[in-house]
């Protein structure tokens, strides 16, 4: 089955050879052995699956591999517009090897770097190990289907100052800091860089962002910051575990540009070992619905700065520890009561609760093409029962 599906990526990529970005690189016989990073999880193994609005937009169907773009079309939430590379040709991974000042083709930093829209696949199997921090360009899609592709133990992705990106696929885990030194980030550009903090996805000041149906976990920083003002952004469909601090939304309790910040984050599964911020949020808004919490050690979600949380539908499986039943935390002594947090349809197990505060309504305003429904938290299990990376074939429904 392996060989077909590289006969057809093979193919594809001969029906855009007037335009695809093609070379073939040795593979690097150094790489780590492949390994599964998505752990099973004893809360929702037996439930039954029912596939969420995104996934219905494209899993039954079983061209999926000859129409990867179509994925493009399926997000929901503030993010709803990201196009990735879908307008772009077909760059295909060949090499797990890597160059931060000189990339070569074939290997995923040539790809990332490149000025035109891209939709990145993969070969075959890999395990990536960056050298330095992954500084993608404006118009990529990365796309992990019908392989194991996995970023880590190095520094991981940055997403700085560019817009309309898709990472979908993919496990990042194990990520480390970035060193100080020279970076490419475009063909033409080479920058030196500080060292990047070791998160697996950092989003700063970029728009329209997808992340969708990856793996994170075990990094030394976070798993996906979003700050610096970056908006419409949807995390969706993701297997989070083993880490401290999940995810933050916002610089700083100062960085009042963050108020513009808009982040969706839907169907997502945040399973065993995680301690805290799913997510922390400041200054802007965030929806967060029909998500699944196994637990938590401190708290699921938290804040400062006045942001706004409208928790929908999600399934909060509180600790045993009788400390840490509470969902929400607020990082301020007080003055949050005015603060709009909301909780709506959730389903709350093992004695967790939500502390709401605020008057006035805490919508999301989508636009139609960014609305959806929003199940009964009860439904959260079944929603998110294949959150991470799924195991596609071509030929055959995902």
């Amino acid at each position: 089955m392996a060989y077909a599906a590289l006969l057809l990526l093979l193919s594809c990529t001969l029906a855009y050879q007037a335009s695809t970005l093609m070379a073939v690189s040795s593979l690097d016989s150094t790489s780590e052995a492949l390994t599964s990073y998505i752990p099973s999880n004893s809360k929702s193994s037996t439930t039954k699956k029912t596939m969420n609005t995104i996934d219905s937009c494209w899993r039954r169907m079983s061209n999926w591999a000859s129409n990867r773009r179509a994925l493009a079309d399926c997000a929901v939430g503030f993010g709803q517009a990201a196009m990735g590379g879908k307008y772009g040709a077909m760059y295909v991974v060949t090499s797990p090897s890597d160059d931060p000042v000189n990339p070569k083709p074939g290997t995923l930093r040539y790809g990332v770097i490149q000025t035109k829209p891209l939709w990145i696949v993969f070969a075959k199997d890999m395990v990536i190990k960056l050298k330095n921090e992954l500084i993608m360009n404006s118009f990529k899609t990365v796309d992990g289907r019908g392989v194991k592709v996995e970023i880590a133990y190095g520094p991981c992705i940055t997403i700085q100052g560019v817009s309309h990106v898709i990472i979908h696929g993919i496990s990042i885990h194990d990520c480390k800091p970035g060193k100080s030194g020279l970076v490419r980030s475009t063909p033409t550009h080479v920058g030196h860089r500080l060292g990047s903090d070791g998160d697996a996805i950092s989003i700063f000041t970029s728009s329209h962002v997808w992340i969708d149906h990856c793996f994170l976990g075990s990094c030394s920083d976070g798993l996906i910051d979003v700050i610096h003002a970056s908006t419409a952004i949807t995390i969706s469909n993701n297997y989070f575990s083993h880490h401290d601090k999940v995810m933050l939304f916002g610089h700083n309790d100062q960085f009042t540009a963050d108020k513009a910040m808009r982040v969706t984050v839907a169907f997502n599964h945040f399973g065993t070992g995680l301690v805290q911020r799913m997510p922390r949020v400041r200054f802007g808004y965030a929806h967060l619905a029909n998500n699944m919490y196994d637990e938590w050690d401190m708290y699921a979600i938290g804040g400062s700065a006045n942001p706004t949380v409208f928790s929908e539908g999600n399934y909060f499986f509180a600790p045993n520890n009788g400390d840490a039943k509470q969902v929400t935390k607020r990082e301020v002594k007080s003055g949050w009561k005015n603060w709009k947090w909301r909780s709506s349809k959730d389903k709350f197990v093992n004695g967790a609760y939500f502390v709401q505060s605020g008057w006035g309504s805490c919508a999301p305003l989508y636009s139609r093409s960014q609305a959806f429904s929003v199940a009964d938290g009860s439904m959260a299990p079944a929603l998110t029962s294949d959150a991470g990376p799924l195991s596609c074939y071509a030929g055959k429904a995902c």
